[in-house]
């Protein structure tokens, strides 16, 4: 797992980038703030239930929730099936409204 900047995502987003961008905060979170990424429960990821991001095992695969606490949890299970590039971004949706608003 390695850390991204909320500046460096934005960048790559504002860019054209495809990128996989997973958020693993819960659906009222998702649904009152969100940058378009793919709702993915932490729930399902301790219950090993990512099976649709398993395509992606060889990919860079960019992983966010509300401070960076969640995200972490869900890189480390990942990498723990094998995933090879995620990333976690650094104090997550709080740092992204403390540096671009909502």
């Amino acid at each position: 797992m390695d850390i991204i900047s909320v500046e460096e995502l934005k960048a790559r987003m504002d860019a054209g980038e495809k990128l996989h961008i997973i958020d693993v905060r819960e659906p009222e979170e998702f649904e009152a703030f969100n940058i378009g990424a793919k709702l993915i429960p932490l729930g399902r990821f301790q219950m090993m239930d990512v099976d649709e991001l398993m395509p992606l095992k060889d990919e860079e695969v960019i992983v966010h929730c509300r401070s960076g606490k969640r995200s972490m949890t869900a890189c480390l299970i990942l990498d723990s099936m094998g995933f090879t590039n995620t990333k976690n971004v650094e104090g997550g949706m709080l740092a992204w409204q403390e540096k671009f608003g909502s």
